[in-house]
C-alpha cells in the first residue's frame, strides 16, 4: 500500500470517513477487496456516489491509460467489503454495461468535475462498478 493511501485510510477511521486534502469535499469509502492473483487482502480508498440502493465507484485512475489495481481484484472476486463512515459490510460489485455505465458516469462528473478530466485525459473506456449490500 503507497503511503499516500495509508495516510488516507488513517485519516478516513480517525474522522469517521471524512478525510481532507485532495477528498475533503468528496464522499469516500474504502473498499477491501482480494488480489485477483495473489489472493491477499487488500484495501483502496476511493470516491463514490450513491445511485438509488447502490453506491457507484469509477475504475478511473486519474484518467491513466490503466485500470488501478483495486478493478482487476473486483472482476476476480466481487464479493468486496467495504467501510463509508463508521459503517462496515459486505457487498457485491458488478461492472456496469452501457447505457448504465454512461449515465453512472455521468452522474459522478456532475457530483465532481475531475472526473470528467479523467474522461478527457484517456482513451479507455472506464469502468463504472455499483456496490449493492449483502443480504
Amino acid at each position: 500500500m503507497s503511503d499516500w493511501n495509508k495516510k488516507v485510510i488513517e485519516e478516513f477511521r480517525a474522522n469517521k470517513g471524512k478525510v481532507g486534502g485532495y477528498f475533503e469535499n468528496m464522499t469516500l469509502l474504502l473498499l477491501h477487496t482480494r488480489g485477483a492473483k495473489s489472493g491477499l487482502p487488500r484495501l483502496s480508498p476511493t470516491a463514490y456516489t450513491e445511485d438509488s440502493d447502490r453506491l457507484v465507484i469509477i475504475a478511473s485512475k486519474g484518467g491513466a491509460d490503466t485500470h488501478p489495481d483495486w478493478y482487476y481484484n473486483l472482476v476476480a472476486n466481487p464479493n468486496v467489503t467495504i467501510e463509508v463512515g463508521t459503517e462496515t459490510y459486505d457487498a457485491v460489485a458488478t461492472v456496469e454495461q452501457e447505457p448504465e455505465r454512461t449515465r453512472l458516469y455521468d452522474q459522478m462528473a456532475a457530483q465532481y468535475p475531475g472526473f470528467e478530466a479523467y474522461r478527457q485525459k484517456t482513451s479507455r473506456n472506464i469502468p463504472v462498478i455499483t456496490l449493492r449490500r449483502k443480504g
